[in-house]
């Protein structure tokens, strides 16, 4: 009688384990959404202010039309990889959106009215802060997938993460070109 409970309770302390084990995955998985959709709501807000932010350059660079149709396409090239759900894609499509907004940056240099603009300056301020948050929120997601990934690749978590499909996440990553510095040419 004493054998058949000692079965019993290595069955299940064997249950509780995998029952802890996957929650734990569980609760990874759904920290690399969460940042993710972090990540999301941040490029979502960049998205809104760079029609306001272009519409304010117009005004006083008119003959800049190469850089601001190029901070345009590159924010419908973002928006397209965004719906594409491609982590890597996305990456790629926003750090080409970032060189974009540097140029017009940049540009807005050699404009000293556009410059003192209180409307441009607001809108400047407001991108910048919402560029820290991305990369703020950059950090959280690739923080996020790097357990995520590790959790998944770790034994005994690795038998259940095979057993239950758990997949690895990629990194949202940015490109050497990205960020260096800006060529500006006039």
């Amino acid at each position: 009688m004493t054998a058949v409970w000692v079965i019993v309770g290595v069955i299940a302390a064997l249950l509780l384990l995998i029952a802890v084990i996957y929650n734990s995955l569980i609760r990874s998985r759904n920290r690399v959404d969460n940042s993710w959709s972090q990540i999301d709501v941040q490029l979502k807000r960049r998205y809104d202010l760079i029609p306001n932010l272009v519409e304010t350059v117009k005004g006083y660079a008119a003959h800049e039309k190469q850089t601001l149709e190029a901070v345009t396409a590159a924010r419908a090239g973002a928006i397209n990889a965004q719906k594409s759900g491609n982590v890597q894609d996305q990456a790629q499509a926003e750090n080409v959106l970032s060189g974009a907004l540097k140029s017009l940056f940049a540009v807005s240099e050699a404009y000293p009215d556009l410059k003192a603009n209180q409307n441009f300056l607001q809108l400047q301020e407001e991108l910048t802060s919402t560029e820290d948050r991305i990369a703020y929120a950059r950090q959280f997601y690739n923080d996020s997938v790097l357990n995520y990934n590790n959790s998944i690749q770790v034994f005994p978590k690795n038998i259940l993460a095979g057993m239950f499909n758990f997949e690895k996440r990629e990194f949202f990553e940015g490109e050497a070109a990205a960020q260096g510095p800006v060529k500006v040419e006039f």
